[in-house]
């Protein structure tokens, strides 16, 4: 049997890559750090962590072993599922106390979620509601690491830990200046848009996912991509004369109204629609704050 203790001193000690650190947040001298993970070291009889020559203190050239790494999946993974035991705990006296916080990917915390968030405080007004915004990949990793609860983005994500389900589909359509030939033309071909500079999202990016499978089922080659890192930079750019893009409709509705960009008509209906996600961790119970979110994200039209 694993002393819970003892693993925690090694999990706090893995995740600063100092004992120094870890005892500082843990209350305690580092020797006492030190000597806990040796107690866990002796007791598995495998060595957890390679010190390097800086000493435990400075935890310079500091590296687990592959035991050490596989220990520290398993302690991640266990004091998680201690996180949210204590949630629920704390959460379940009407839902008026607790802590929730929702993974958004850019064009979801920027567009979409507002709506939901705003619902959902006033209904419950005491809880601490936090969102943390990323890309898809970013938030994705947020998940598996137990920093959010609950994760909405725009990307596919596959991997064994986590849930994944359809939540709503998101629009999508090429833009282009307003002076561009794209612009005029009812039925524009390949060649005309290959002929553009196409300005794309970074990669890790949902956008940038979505719009590469499009392009690709299209035959859309352009000679030219310029990377940016939000849909908004996109649709100024292109405003600007940059080149074309494809980007959430809602992103760039403003600009649209005040006739600074053009939609192109391609395909044929001009929209191109995309699944956007809801991902929770599998094996991670959800705390009552996080399953009333989700219902309400299961119900609400918002």
């Amino acid at each position: 049997m694993i002393n819970l203790h003892l693993l925690r001193l090694f999990f706090v000690v893995a995740e600063q890559r100092s004992f120094s650190r870890a005892a500082e947040l843990l209350f305690i001298s580092q020797p006492a750090v030190s000597k806990g993970v040796r107690e866990l070291e002796n007791q598995l009889g495998l060595p957890l962590i390679e010190r390097g020559s800086g000493g435990a203190r400075s935890g310079k050239g500091m590296r687990l072993t592959e035991t050490g790494q596989a220990m520290f999946e398993h302690a991640r993974g266990i004091f998680a599922l201690e996180r949210a035991a204590l949630e629920d705990v704390r959460a379940r006296v009407g839902l008026e106390r607790g802590h929730l916080v929702i993974g958004a990917s850019t064009t979801i915390a920027g567009y979409w979620l507002p709506e939901y968030t705003a619902k959902f405080l006033s209904e419950y007004p005491s809880l601490r509601l936090e969102v943390l915004v990323g890309n898809t990949q970013e938030i994705s990793d947020q998940l598996i690491d137990c920093n959010i609860d609950i994760a909405l983005v725009e990307g596919v994500v596959t991997g064994e830990r986590i849930i994944s389900k359809h939540w709503r589909d998101d629009e999508l359509r090429i833009i282009t200046r307003p002076d561009s030939p794209l612009a005029g033309t009812r039925k524009p071909d390949t060649e005309q848009l290959n002929a553009e500079p196409w300005l794309l999202r970074e990669s890790g990016s949902g956008t940038r996912e979505f719009s590469e499978r499009m392009m690709r089922q299209h035959g859309i080659q352009p000679q030219r991509i310029v990377e940016f890192g939000s849909n908004e930079g996109i649709v100024r750019a292109v405003a600007a004369g940059l080149g074309v893009g494809m980007v959430p409709t809602r992103t760039a509705r403003e600009l649209y109204m005040l006739n600074e960009i053009k939609t192109v008509d391609y395909p044929p209906s001009g929209v191109f629609l995309r699944p956007l996600f809801q991902l929770t961790l599998r094996d991670r119970p959800l705390s009552p704050l996080a399953r009333a979110f989700v219902a309400m994200l299961s119900s609400s039209s918002a």
